[in-house]
């Protein structure tokens, strides 16, 4: 019925669609025609325009016109007044047919009405019930809150009664003295651990009662007068333990490390009277000072005097320098004699092994015992014995600055003036040692070994972080430097003021005639000199020594100049010099060039001849005047015939020359050397000239030596040692 009622309407709607379709083709232009039977409502159309657009009516027209029953009605060509008049009927029977089947069903309709109204009166019911509930459970979110705020509140006044407890509780704690204090204190020895324990209690209880009075505490005044006397009692039995540890250094020959580390075990005692009697931790800390400060000075003063006795007798004295020449001191300045015992003397321009003392094993190695080495009848240079006494001065004072910072718990400066409290009076006596040995100390050598022996030890009192000895290194430095500085600048003016015609051990001689001259004995010394501070300033370089050495340097070979002018032969004098340079390795370049001058008036004699022809040949060639050789065949074939005829002895007797000449075996070697290859070189060139097209065809050149034959004759003469 529902769907009949839905046709029937759509089906009257489409009837008005054309009904109003034919009503709009009938009329005019003036809205009227017949069958009008109202006025047309134009709306909103704007007549007076002069666009007239129908634009939504042709769209509305077209709307209709695309309707599926209106195209179904145009295209049968049925009446639409009439189908409407139709529609209109089938729906009133529709209607008539709708109202039966309600009154036909109206009994169950009254059932369902009745059934509704039921569920209505339950569900109005279920709504007073949750009602209810809704106010019940608003009355218990109320009690809840209610809840919360007591909780809150008993459990703020729960946390402010525990901190009043624990704050009571730390106040009592701290001002309660128990009894098992009082028996500490009173009964029991300072050396025993619980005395110490306690002790470490009375000690934060007096620093508890102290802060409650500064803040107005009543109940400090009840515990006052028993801390009181538990403080005097343990100041005094703290007092009389420490001094008497102190006395016991004052025993003659007690090792007075072993009371300073016992003290160690009770530093806390110490810390005790700074915070509770400090006039006794005074009294205690000058005690230490005055007593310490005597015994090191009276150790080292002691260990110091007899070191000094078991040096070398003989030292350096003030003529013992490298320009002066002294048969008398010849064994002391000069190598050890031969027939010396070992030990008896010392050098001051060879290294030797002194130069062990900086070495690691030796510079810690365990300090010189005066009486042992007495007894053995060793002795020692000036550097070991300062390395002894200047190890033994590092490590006590190593140890001695860590005990203070540590016992009279010190550090910066406070630690430093408390130090050389104690040990400054010993500095001050080494210094003054030192300085007076110093005035009349001419060992370069030596000197120089003290300052790197500084130097080291310095450093390795920075590796065990001890700064106190920084001030005392460089009061040593300043005194060490400019002695060895003055000692340098002495030798450099003797070097230079020496007269060689006044030298005993200059001979002017020919070689054939001397007598195992060597080199000079200055050269020798500087060689010897200058090695041995090259070699110890390699570790830790200094400028100021080189530039020294450098000064020393320029006299010598000044000096080795001057010795070489004495001799009439430019041969003797490049012989001299070429001696004398290559004892000393800084002078290479001089020595090089003297060498190879030597080396030219050696080869001049024998083969004098072939150098000018060769060098005037190579110059020809060189101008482009290679046909002047032409005029000179006579002379190359006397050349080629002279050196095939002479070449072999005049190799020897150079050879022989040369051996006679230096004693120094190295350097004669080195000439042979570069005379035999300057030779072969000067052969070579002679024929390369030979081979120009001026001299090619000429019959001499048959005789030519072979170049390789000549090479492997002339190492026959290579001499070997």
């Amino acid at each position: 019925m529902a769907a009949a009622a839905t046709m029937a309407a759509a089906a009257r709607e489409l009837v008005l669609r054309a009904g109003a379709s034919d009503m709009e083709e009938e009329e005019g232009p003036l809205g009227g025609g017949p069958g009008l039977q109202e006025p047309l409502q134009l709306g909103e159309l704007d007549i007076t325009s002069d666009e007239f657009i129908l634009d939504e009516v042709d769209v509305h027209i077209q709307a209709n016109l695309e309707d599926e029953l209106v195209k179904e009605a145009l295209k049968t060509g049925v009446d639409l007044r009439h189908y409407s008049k139709q529609v209109e009927l089938e729906l009133q029977q529709i209607e008539q047919k709708s109202i039966r089947d309600y009154i036909q069903e109206s009994e169950n309709i009254a059932s369902l009405h009745n059934q509704i109204t039921a569920c209505d009166a339950v569900l109005e019911r279920m709504e007073q019930m949750l009602g209810a509930f809704q106010s019940d459970l608003s009355s218990i979110s109320s009690e809840i809150r209610t809840l919360q705020e007591q909780s809150g509140a008993m459990n703020i006044r729960l946390r402010n009664r525990q901190a009043v407890r624990g704050k009571l509780g730390e106040l009592v704690d701290g001002l309660v003295v128990p009894s098992a204090l009082v028996t500490a204190i009173l009964e029991a020895p300072v050396t025993e651990p619980r005395f110490l324990e306690q002790l470490q209690e009375l000690d934060a209880k007096a620093a508890a009662v102290r802060e409650q009075e500064a803040r107005g505490t009543a109940a400090c005044a009840d515990v006052r007068g028993v801390l009181d006397r538990l403080r005097v009692k343990a100041v005094t039995k703290i007092r009389e333990f420490i001094l008497q540890k102190i006395y016991s250094f004052r025993k003659p020959m007690t090792n007075y490390q072993i009371p300073q580390t016992a003290l160690l075990k009770y530093r806390f005692f110490y810390q005790f009277l700074l915070g509770n009697e400090r006039a006794t931790a005074k009294e205690i800390r000058d005690e230490y000072v005055e007593t310490l400060s005597k015994i090191y000075l009276s150790y080292y003063r002691s260990y110091l005097g007899r070191l000094m006795k078991v040096q070398y007798e003989e030292v350096a004295e003030k003529d013992d320098l490298m320009g002066v020449e002294d048969t008398a001191k010849k064994d002391i300045l000069e190598l050890r004699s031969p027939h010396a015992r070992p030990g008896d003397r010392n050098t001051i321009f060879t290294l030797g092994t002194r130069g062990s003392v900086i070495s690691p094993t030796e510079l810690e190695a365990p300090i010189l015992v005066p009486h042992t080495a007495q007894r053995g009848e060793q002795r020692y240079p000036f550097e070991a014995l300062f390395r002894s006494q200047h190890y033994a001065l590092l490590d006590n004072s190593c140890r001695e600055y860590l005990f203070i910072c540590e016992f009279f718990v010190v550090s910066g400066p406070a630690a430093h003036d408390l130090f050389h409290s104690v040990m400054g009076r010993t500095l001050n006596m080494t210094l003054k040692h030192l300085e007076s040995y110093l005035a009349d100390c001419y060992d370069a050598i030596a000197v120089f070994l003290c300052i790197h022996i500084v130097l080291r030890f310095r450093n390795i009192a920075a590796k065990r972080d001890v700064p106190a000895l920084d001030r005392y290194w460089e009061q040593v430095l300043a005194l060490l430097w400019p002695r060895f500085e003055l000692i340098l600048e002495m030798n450099v003016q003797s070097v230079r003021s020496t007269d060689p015609q006044r030298l005993g051990g200059l001979d002017t001689r020919p070689h054939y005639v001397r007598e195992g001259k060597g080199p000079h004995t200055i050269t020798r010394r500087y060689a010897e000199f200058s090695s041995a501070l090259v070699s110890i300033n390699q570790t830790i370089p200094n400028e100021r020594t080189m530039q020294l050495l450098g000064q020393l340097q320029v006299e010598v070979e000044n000096f080795v100049l001057r010795v070489a002018a004495e001799f009439s032969s430019r041969k003797e004098q490049l012989e001299r010099a070429a001696d004398d340079s290559k004892e000393v390795e800084s002078f290479q370049q001089l020595l090089n060039a003297r060498t190879q001058e030597f080396i030219e008036e050696l080869l001049s004699p024998p083969f004098g001849g072939l150098v000018a022809f060769v060098k005037e040949a190579e110059a020809l060639i060189e101008r482009g005047q290679a046909e002047r050789l032409r005029g000179e065949e006579a002379r190359v074939t006397q050349l080629i015939r002279g050196f095939g005829s002479s070449w072999k002895s005049s190799v020897e007797s150079l050879s022989q020359d040369v051996m006679r000449s230096f004693t120094n075996f190295r350097n004669g070697t080195s000439i042979i050397q570069g005379a035999l290859t300057q030779l072969i070189q000067l052969y070579h060139r002679f024929h390369r000239v030979l081979s120009q097209p001026q001299l090619r065809a000429l019959p001499a050149r048959a005789e030519l030596i072979n170049i390789h034959h000549l090479m492997v004759e002339l190492k026959k003469h290579k001499p070997n040692f």
